[in-house]
């Protein structure tokens, strides 16, 4: 590891911090751009894992070249072979023009395909022949074509994961990982997190004119304490939140947990209170996969007691029906069994009523999730998805298969 070269990539990229960790995984890129073996950078969202791609092709024979950057979460599943691989005029509705895609005019060049977790299994089949054999097919045609592109992509997802769901082709794999790449998260860098306040706050008050904002010790005991679940894209919002909120430029750890920073929160809700303003910080690096699974096995949990208690209290109106001692009515006595069951029972049934409702199954969860998030915000599917964690090309994918679109 050659420090000296290090220090110089930090510098040109704008890279802050001293964690060995990012030591290394900048090593590791300046080795590999030489040579034309794919790249897969792994980290979660919001750890900086677009600047080592520019590193990698910056540094590498292809650098002249052309260097484009992709979110494959972004692109829905039915124009993104479109955009990749490009399309034949009227091969389908809206395809007034031939068009080339990513891999014609990247020729030469370096594509970065951020989230490549999100792709469909079909893409994911036409990005592996072009990363062996060179060659792809254009949208609506049939005419091979050749393309020299190198690869560097980059994920936050657990990708062993995703191959046991079936969701992402391992072949494709082991093709992309050649060599892997980890980006570490904000909460495991230590000091690194106090630098980066500092620049952050440098920065924004050269932006603005302001007295740039200081940490007091407890206050940077707490921001290390803190957990960071969206990473430096957090730390760098939260910055900018103080610096033009606050009438402080001394920042006390009090101050910081007004602004939800807290020594033992996992901060999953991404909600930041101050004073009368609400502000909504996402959480981009949680699926909240295992809540998910927790309240379908909660539904299912209740389904089963209701179920259950369905059971018992038919039972206990069978023994019921039975003859029974005499009771008082109407200051006379008169056989409980001579009382009408319904009349007797009818409050008692009403409510088992109102609870034996049965769950919903998981699909008509999601489906009442995204009617009622469109609905809060206007239609809006960009704030729609970002307000459910799923990437805008599977919101597109369920409304179409929930036939909700309009």
């Amino acid at each position: 590891m050659d420090e000296k070269i290090i220090q110089q990539v930090k510098q040109r990229y704008g890279i802050v911090g001293n964690y060995e960790g990012l030591n290394r995984s900048i090593d590791v890129a300046i080795q590999v751009a030489p040579t034309e073996l794919s790249v897969l950078i792994y980290g979660e969202s919001g750890v900086g894992k677009e600047v080592l791609p520019r590193v990698i092709h910056d540094n590498s024979t292809r650098k002249h070249n052309k260097y484009f950057a992709i979110n494959c979460g972004s692109l829905p599943e039915g124009t993104i072979d479109s955009e990749l691989f490009g399309h034949k005029k009227g091969s389908f509705t809206g395809a007034l023009d031939d068009r080339e895609g990513y891999f014609s005019v990247a020729n030469k060049g370096t594509l970065f395909l951020d989230e490549v977790g999100e792709l469909p299994l079909a893409t994911q089949a036409r990005l592996l022949r072009v990363l062996e054999t060179g060659e792809y097919i254009r949208v609506g045609e049939s005419e091979v074509r050749k393309t020299d592109v190198r690869i560097v992509a980059a994920t936050n997802v657990n990708m062993q994961k995703a191959i046991r769901e079936g969701k992402f082709r391992e072949d494709l794999y082991y093709r992309l990982n050649t060599i892997p790449i980890n980006m570490p998260p904000l909460r495991e860098r230590g000091r690194d997190i106090e630098l980066l306040f500092r620049k952050f706050a440098y920065d924004i008050s050269q932006k603005y004119r302001i007295e740039p904002v200081r940490l007091t010790e407890d206050a940077r005991t707490l921001l290390l304490r803190y957990k960071w679940p969206g990473n430096i894209r957090q730390l760098r919002n939260l910055v900018e939140q103080i610096s033009v909120i606050s009438q402080e430029r001394e920042i006390t750890s009090e101050i910081l947990r007004s602004y939800g920073v807290t020594d033992d929160s996992l901060g999953e809700t991404g909600l930041v209170l101050h004073g009368s303003n609400r502000m909504e910080h996402t959480a981009e690096t949680h699926s909240y996969e295992k809540e998910r699974d927790m309240l379908f096995q909660l539904l299912s949990s209740i389904g089963k007691e209701v179920k259950d208690l369905k059971e018992l209290v038919h039972s206990n109106m069978e023994t019921m029906r039975e003859p029974q001692p005499y009771i008082v009515n109407e200051s006379r006595y008169t056989p409980a069994s001579s009382i009408p069951y319904e009349s007797r029972h009818i409050q008692d049934v009403e409510d088992i009523e109102t609870i034996e409702e049965a769950p919903m199954s998981n699909k008509e969860l999601m489906r009442k999730n995204i009617i009622e998030s469109l609905q809060r915000n206007n239609g809006n599917r960009k704030k729609t998805a970002q307000e459910l964690d799923i990437s805008e090309r599977t919101l597109y994918r369920k409304i179409k298969d929930y036939g909700l679109e309009i």
